[in-house]
């Protein structure tokens, strides 16, 4: 591992760290022989959720007060000495991804005080495995600490984090209603394949043998079934999409939804699922919405490799436990696409851009691949694709929202029909640097008088695209985006909030 660097800034944030308490993406602990124990607990929970930091030398809130805190590092440095060792020895697999800064600071407390000192910042991504300590279980992050999971825990994670996919479950389908055209197209496309069905399917690891009988895996259900989402139903899962074009920019409760039109439920094996979904919504689009209201057609802008590309990764990369169907939702003003599941690996709403795409469901990736007319797989390129042509048209970037309060986790990406001003690409950047970004700031960075900037910062927040920090009052009112930008070590008020961070490597 590189050696702890220094932060430009690193006075601002120790003064900052002293007065906050440790949450769920922050913690706290003095240098001590039992500390390198529970650091590692730590450090593995943070793995396990959604990432965080801990910070070595400095005394819990609930013990010490103000400078008080600042014990340093110096207090026992045989013990951090041991954490750094023990990070590549007992988190297995091993963890990557750490970052480490090294804080200078004036110590307050213990024999050293009044000295200079330093505290230890480890940054710790979500990882895109299941971490476990050797001999010492695995955990997760609470609130304000650490929890041992269970068997039924660690395999959810599994699953969650797409190390576990349910296309490769078998299920308890009658074989003969998977033999319908979308296998004869396959099989024709892949070539001569020899034996019984059964045994084409188990040569190809869509079927399992159990207790002498052939069992598919739900990846053949999906690929072959002509109902897939009617018998995977009966099974508690759902396969199809469903397609609702409204009237106006939000969706209106009530007895009489504001649906346009009839929603459309569009299913079949998902090659043919993907092409009629991808073909309902140009069709849409190319039709032009009259505006709720106005009696203005709006003509949609987006670019159509981006709409086909939203469409493909919501049916892929969905997680097929789930009792949801993929939902295409089309407004006045932009297009939303919601997929069961939250985001695989150590993706976030934050890094996907960079990241990519990850193939949760492999088996199925590589089996549509083999159909006549496949949907383009771009092999993980396809999200950045979506990023590139959007700037290229001049609209927003895809805003990606992980949606975990509700009754079925879901992914949303939305696809806004507005053309960004010039002034985006400089607020995007500074945010991605800096986390947070107020009025001034964009005025400096921007060249624009306030009342440009208000109306600007306000325009975004109402588009989604940015929040208002909490806990700042009216005339310190600053913004971010909904994932809190890069995870820099520089700026507090990311932690504070608990929000999303980079992970890349020392």
């Amino acid at each position: 591992m590189d050696e702890p660097t220094i932060p430009s800034n690193a006075d601002e944030l120790v003064q900052r760290l002293i007065l906050v308490p440790e949450n769920k993406r922050l913690e706290f602990k003095r240098a001590s022989n039992k500390m390198v124990s529970k650091a590692l607990e730590t450090i593995c929970a943070f793995a396990n959720a959604e990432g965080g930091v801990l910070v070595i030398g400095l005394a819990d809130l609930k013990e010490h007060q103000g400078s008080g805190r600042l014990f340093g590092t110096e207090e026992n440095a045989e013990a951090v000495d041991e954490l750094r060792r023990k990070l590549r020895s007992e988190i297995q697999p091993v963890l990557d991804g750490l970052r480490f800064y090294s804080l200078p600071c004036r110590l307050a407390g213990g024999p050293r005080s009044g000295e200079p000192g330093h505290l230890l910042w480890i940054q710790v991504p979500k990882s895109a495995d299941v971490h476990s300590l050797v001999n010492g279980g695995t955990f997760t992050r609470l609130d304000a600490g650490n929890r041992h999971m269970d068997a039924g825990e660690i395999n959810e994670l599994s699953f969650r984090r797409g190390k576990l996919s349910a296309t490769g479950a078998p299920v308890d389908v009658d074989l003969a209603l998977l033999q319908g055209s979308a296998w004869v197209r396959y099989a024709g496309a892949r070539g001569p394949l020899t034996g019984t069905f059964e045994d084409q399917l188990l040569r190809l690891g869509l079927a399992v043998r159990l207790e002498g009988k052939v069992q598919p895996r739900m990846a053949a259900v999906l690929l072959f079934a002509e109902e897939p989402g009617s018998l995977l139903a009966v099974l508690g899962h759902r396969a199809d999409i469903r397609l609702l074009v409204y009237d106006g920019k939000e969706i209106i409760p009530g007895a009489k939804p504001n649906l346009r039109k009839p929603q459309k439920s569009i299913r079949g094996p998902i090659i043919d699922q993907i092409q009629r979904a991808v073909g309902h919504v140009l069709d849409e689009l190319s039709q032009g919405l009259t505006l709720s209201g106005s009696g203005f057609k709006t003509v949609h802008s987006y670019p159509e490799r981006v709409v086909k590309e939203a469409i493909v990764n919501a049916v892929l990369h969905r997680d097929y436990r789930l009792n949801r169907d993929v939902f295409i939702r089309i407004f006045d003003d932009r297009i939303e696409v919601e997929s069961p599941g939250v985001l695989p690996g150590s993706i976030t709403p934050n890094n996907i851009d960079r990241m990519g795409s990850h193939a949760r469901n492999q088996l199925l990736a590589q089996n549509l691949r083999e159909f006549p007319t496949p949907p383009n797989l771009d092999a993980g390129e396809g999200v950045r694709m979506m990023f590139a042509e959007m700037s290229q048209a001049n609209l927003y970037p895809p805003q990606y929202r992980e949606n975990t309060e509700t009754a079925v986790e879901t992914v949303t990406v939305t696809l806004l029909n507005h053309q960004r001003p010039s002034a985006w690409d400089q607020v995007s950047d500074w945010l991605d640097r800096h986390g947070f970004i107020a009025n001034q700031d964009v005025c400096r960075i921007a060249k624009l008088d306030t009342l440009k900037a208000s109306k600007l910062l306000t325009g975004w927040r109402d588009k989604g695209l940015l929040v208002q920090v909490p806990g700042r009052a009216r005339r310190n009112m600053a913004y971010m985006k909904p994932t809190g930008g890069t995870f820099d070590p520089s700026l507090l008020s990311s932690l504070e909030d608990n929000n999303d961070e980079d992970s890349e490597n020392t």
